[in-house]
């Protein structure tokens, strides 16, 4: 199931309040220089389309959400879609989220950390490259804030269970807790615009959810 090509992105759109780049944000990294007012921070790990941080923003406007997307067409298309509905508690990063993760983002500053179908890298030479590995698992440990959340969704169960295995033996996570799915109500009412493609397919997704209950180090 190919990928299909995205819509044009206005060039008069400003998308400047929306997207930057790992290599152009402040360090140290203060927050306040992103958002128009200081509230919890969730953060996305692979944006795509940017239909989870648009309908989140939307629908939590006393949030702040930082979305990270490594591929350049997908971050701006996910920032335009931001830009159109003026969210000033929006924002795409294009880069790599275990840089931003390791080397940008301070410990404690997340309520929420979300990471909805990575790629699954089906060969077993290349499963190292995936994201959700010891290192990164750590990192975003290290970036919740206590009783801080950690959504995870797959459509691969392979991909699923040796994630958990991941968590679950390299960090202090509590769970996994179960995630049940929702009903959609309309052609979007989905997590991700891939979410929208297994269901309306009829492939399996699996979901879970992990808190962090120990304090900040």
């Amino acid at each position: 199931m190919g990928r299909r090509a995205l819509r044009k992105i206005d060039p008069a759109l400003d998308l400047s309040r929306h997207l930057t780049t790992v290599e152009a944000l402040p360090q140290p990294l203060l927050f306040e220089t992103l958002f128009s007012q200081a509230q919890p921070l969730e953060i996305e790990v692979g944006s795509g389309k940017g239909l989870f941080l648009a309908n989140a923003s939307g629908f939590h406007p006393d949030r702040n959400y930082l979305g990270c997307e490594i591929a350049r067409k997908y971050a701006r298309y996910a920032a335009a879609k931001l830009a159109r509905h003026q969210r000033s508690n929006a924002l795409v990063v294009h880069g790599d989220a275990e840089r931003l993760f390791a080397e940008l983002l301070p410990g404690g500053c997340a309520a929420a950390v979300h990471v909805y179908f990575p790629d699954p890298w089906w060969k077993k030479r290349h499963r190292r490259r995936r994201i959700m590995n010891e290192r990164f698992v750590a990192q975003i440990e290290r970036v919740l804030q206590p009783q801080g959340t950690l959504h995870f969704w797959t459509d691969v169960e392979e991909y699923f269970h040796a994630t958990l295995e991941v968590i679950t033996s390299s960090s202090r996570l509590e769970g996994p807790f179960p995630v049940e799915e929702q009903p959609a109500e309309h052609d979007l009412d989905y997590r991700t615009h891939f979410e929208r493609r297994m269901r309306m397919h009829d492939h399996e997704v699996w979901r879970c959810e992990f808190r962090r209950t120990t304090e900040t180090e």
